[in-house]
């Protein structure tokens, strides 16, 4: 579903990610781990078309991520949870998730708000559908920010750290709704720092370290028995 072949990205100088080269599979779950500026947050964007790669190609589905066709790959195919929650603060809750069905996938408005209602009780919030961001709780934004893009019904969801704008207790309401959806068929990317969380959700866990992606094994064998002297450098720091 995903395919990175080479991928590189550079700021000026300074060279963010080095020859990436990552395949996800259709319905797969992956968390992307690393100290912080290990190009995580750069990766998953040149996924969305955010950033473009300096080097190396990008496929979605099995077409190639272009300057020219970005737009539409994005819309047809992914859908993306941000750090920051950017909700529209003049618009209500029901507002916000139905914009993009409306605007870009031409939904009636009937039709958006049924997609709507249901995602809301995905993420557990329909009671706050006429509420405005600014009185709802970090947790209770992200989750409406879920919901959103879940409202799109892409294929592809891709995540980037989405507990860490976060009070530590409204982390984990945030990563229950994350886990339910790692039940369901979407094909799934998230950049997090939550070990347990990447344990518990992800299919595979590759470790990405100065734009150099290190390590690559499903959770247990990960976690448990690291191949790389990085790997292990990194983890006993963050697992106690």
């Amino acid at each position: 579903m995903i395919e990175l072949k080479n991928v590189c990205k550079s700021f000026g100088h300074l060279e963010v990610l080095k020859n990436i080269n990552i395949r996800v599979r259709e319905g797969e779950k992956v968390a992307i781990i690393g100290p912080s500026g290990s190009g995580k947050s750069t990766l998953i964007r040149c996924i969305n078309g955010l950033e473009e790669s300096t080097g190396g190609e990008v496929f979605i589905n099995g077409e190639q991520l272009l300057h020219c066709n970005k737009t539409m790959m994005v819309r047809t195919y992914c859908a993306m949870v941000f750090q920051q929650f950017n909700l529209y603060p003049h618009m209500t809750v029901l507002q916000n998730i139905t914009l993009a069905p409306i605007k870009l996938q031409k939904k009636s408005k009937a039709e958006a708000e049924k997609i709507a209602y249901h995602y809301l009780d995905v993420v557990g919030l329909r009671d706050k559908a006429r509420a405005y961001p600014s009185t709802l709780s970090g947790g209770q934004q992200q989750r409406i920010a879920i919901a959103r893009a879940l409202a799109t019904r892409q294929r592809i969801l891709l995540f980037d750290e989405p507990t860490s704008a976060l009070d530590p207790e409204m982390v984990q309401e945030v990563l229950d709704v994350i886990i339910k959806l790692s039940h369901e068929s979407i094909t799934m990317v998230v950049v997090t720092h939550e070990m347990g969380f990447a344990r518990q959700v992800a299919d595979r866990v590759i470790f990405l370290d100065k734009g150099v992606l290190v390590e690559e094994a499903p959770p247990d064998e990960f976690f448990k028995h690291p191949k790389n002297e990085r790997t292990r450098a990194f983890l006993s720091k963050i697992i106690r």
